[in-house]
């Protein structure tokens, strides 16, 4: 029996069916957890109370701060604006080499002090002057049903809603989640189902399905982030293949970002990513057709900077999360050739920075 669910941490939760076992199946992501009275699905969130599903981290988070953007990594999508984050606990991969494994693999509600309502959260958001909400730190999936309702808050404020996902999730609560949401960071992990199995406990078609649902049946914008992994995902010939199926199945103007690793939780004897390895993947990456590719966590300005892919000037120029130079048009055109850049853009006022701001969100009283 799982840690038992009390009360205060039972909201009806969406996508699951009863089986003709007596179990019930969540129906969120590929895992289809099929759960007796009191489990747990491998996210640790979503759980069975009687003959029903429920989210139990609803309204409560991890912790609440505005950030850059470009943080999130989105560098096309209002650069210089401010975002105010948030996750809750769990997740429904089981990554090895976890960034935020005290958040994501948390088997103890303890870590979640701050509670908000979606209301509450958007509130804040127009308050601190925040551009968007990011669903962060872990992944916004296993939270849907808080997510979404988040979101459609924010809209109402015109604020704008931001998931940070490793896209592991099913058809329907992919379109249901993913109408709620007007850009997302994709973790695109390998290229290899080998790796996905291995290193996630995942498989990798379902996240392949997720970003051609995304570029070729949605509006939101969408870039992608890999984590390089020396010797497990690092391979010129699988970035090689990532890169070609990306331009062939979402297009030359998808942003890529690589990321080097730095060891974390349950893989500390494989050393950091070397920025040379971030720098060839680029090379790679633009070879085969990618017009727009950064090298994330390490100092690398060029890998930094935004081109013209036409006549290959400098508009946005960075230095990790800091805006040097930024000379797009207001509509996102380059003012040297006037070619469009992919993205969402508007006119220019200032940044927002490198800061990274913890706040507290308080209820209405």
């Amino acid at each position: 029996m799982d840690e038992p669910i009390s009360i205060a941490e039972r909201h009806p939760a969406r996508y699951w069916h009863r089986l003709d076992d007596g179990r019930i199946q969540c129906d969120l992501c590929p895992r289809d957890c099929k759960l007796h009275e009191g489990q747990r699905g491998a996210c640790f969130v979503r759980g069975r109370v009687g003959d029903a599903m429920v989210l139990t981290t609803y309204g409560r988070s991890s912790g609440f701060c505005v950030d850059p953007i470009e943080k999130k990594p989105l560098n096309h999508f209002y650069p210089g604006s401010s975002i105010l984050s948030f996750g809750t606990a769990g997740c429904n991969l089981a990554c090895k080499f976890c960034q935020n494994w005290d958040i994501s693999k948390s088997r103890s509600f303890d870590k979640l002090a701050d509670q908000a309502s979606p209301e509450a959260i958007a509130r804040s958001a127009e308050e601190l002057d925040c551009k968007s909400v990011a669903f962060t730190y872990n992944d916004p999936v296993i939270f849907a049903e808080y997510a979404m309702d988040v979101a459609d808050a924010c809209h109402a404020r015109g604020i704008k809603a931001v998931a940070v996902t490793a896209g592991y999730i099913h058809d329907q609560p992919r379109r249901d989640f993913f109408a709620k949401i007007d850009a997302a960071n994709v973790d695109l992990k390998a290229f290899t189902d080998e790796f996905y199995v291995k290193q996630t406990g995942a498989h990798l078609q379902p996240v392949l399905d997720t970003l051609k649902y995304l570029r070729q049946e949605t509006d939101v914008w969408v870039e992608l982030t890999t984590l390089l992994i020396p010797g497990l995902n690092d391979s010129a010939d699988e970035i090689g293949k990532m890169s070609e199926w990306i331009v062939r199945e979402l297009g030359v103007d998808v942003p890529l970002h690589f990321s080097a690793f730095h060891p974390d939780y349950k893989m500390t004897n494989i050393p950091a990513t070397p920025a040379e390895t971030l720098i060839q993947a680029r090379q790679i990456a633009r070879a085969a057709g990618l017009l727009y590719v950064y090298t994330g966590n390490v100092h690398n300005r060029e890998g930094d900077t935004t081109y013209c892919p036409s006549c290959h000037s400098a508009l946005i120029v960075r230095d990790w999360y800091e805006i040097e130079q930024y000379r797009l048009t207001p509509d996102g055109h380059c003012p040297d050739c006037d070619t469009r850049i992919a993205g969402r853009f508007e006119k220019f006022t200032g940044q927002f920075g490198r800061r990274r701001i913890p706040i507290a969100i308080g209820e209405a009283t």
